[in-house]
């Protein structure tokens, strides 16, 4: 009797051990609609919880376009109050020039839904349906004429929508494959498993690759009309999260230390620069709070990556976030 009540005790044992590791394993993972994201060049992610409890962004009043408003009217979708996290995979385009531009996106949607209501929309804009892995995808043109391109829309659950608007079916095709396996903690595109052990811990926002895809100008990184000395292929990891302030992180992952110890040297002289020639208007919220922003910049280089960090004050996130002012009758 002695014996069996050892047994007991011990599967029970193995049993929380197992249970513990599981829950440490899903912790660490990365969240699940990034695992869902097809291959791609780079991540962004987003958890717009945090953002909405510091800003109230959702109670905004916010001019929508006659389209955008349409939308949520017939899904009662509104995405400022009902989203709750996005993750972007950024496809890099072989002709740029094409109706996607350089850069393709697949996305993933998690939030509150009224899937009745959103499939009746889908079907209403769809020129064609499809039927994969027991879920019904919605291709909707977007665009006109040269420009036209498919949007492709499928709901994963009652909380999770995807979308892609590359020209096959492969990548919404694989977001509905990883669906399938999305339980493991280790499923994930191949960027993903490579570089998320670089994301900070707790970090609200994220991204990983090629982020200089959308600012892209004849092979560089081009930012408000400067031109940064960074390729278009560089990889980062950028992050933001809160620890007593928001933290904004972004790494380089340079070939060589001397590689990145001249991006940091440069950035360092661009910094400067823009400091020196920059006018604060200490009356105006506006420029109090970028110009803070501006002066916490720091860049250094630490091995083979040059780093930059900076605080982001809450009143640039709440003016980064507030509506535009509403057009005039």
């Amino acid at each position: 009797m002695r014996k069996r009540t050892r047994y007991s005790l011990l599967v029970a044992l193995a049993l929380i051990a197992a249970l513990i590791v599981a829950v440490l394993l899903r912790k660490a993972a990365p969240p699940e609609v990034a695992r869902l994201l097809p291959e791609s060049d780079a991540i962004i992610y987003a958890n717009l919880r945090p953002l909405r409890l510091a800003t109230h962004f959702e109670r905004t009043r916010i001019h929508h376009s006659p389209e955008y408003q349409h939308f949520i009217d017939a899904t009662g979708i509104d995405p400022e109050r009902d989203l709750d996290s996005v993750a972007f995979a950024l496809h890099r385009m072989e002709d740029p020039n094409g109706p996607n531009g350089p850069v393709g996106y697949s996305e993933v949607f998690e939030g509150r839904f009224d899937g009745t209501r959103l499939a009746r929309y889908l079907a209403a804009l769809a020129t064609s349906q499809e039927t994969y892995d027991g879920r019904t995808i919605y291709t909707i043109p977007v665009g006109e004429g040269k420009d036209m391109r498919p949007l492709r829309v499928v709901q994963l659950g009652y909380d999770t929508i995807a979308a892609s608007n590359m020209p096959t079916t492969e990548q919404i095709h694989s977001i509905l494959d990883r669906h399938r396996a999305a339980a493991s903690p280790f499923s994930g595109s191949s960027l993903l498993s490579a570089r998320y052990r670089d994301v900070p811990l707790l970090s609200s926002a994220w991204a990983i690759g090629h982020i200089g895809l959308p600012f892209s100008d004849r092979g560089y990184i081009s930012i408000f009309g400067l031109q940064l000395p960074l390729s278009e292929d560089t990889t980062f990891v950028a992050s933001l999260r809160y620890v007593g302030v928001l933290r904004l992180r972004i790494e380089e992952f340079a070939p060589t230390e001397a590689d990145a110890a001249h991006t940091a040297q440069t950035l360092n002289t661009l910094l400067n620069l823009f400091r020196s020639i920059q006018k604060p208007q200490p009356a105006d919220p506006n420029d109090a709070a970028l110009l803070q922003m501006t002066n916490s910049i720091k860049i250094a280089q630490d091995g083979d990556r040059a780093v930059l960090t900076a605080n982001v004050p809450l009143e640039l996130l709440k003016q980064l976030t507030a509506a535009p002012p509403s057009p005039q009758p």
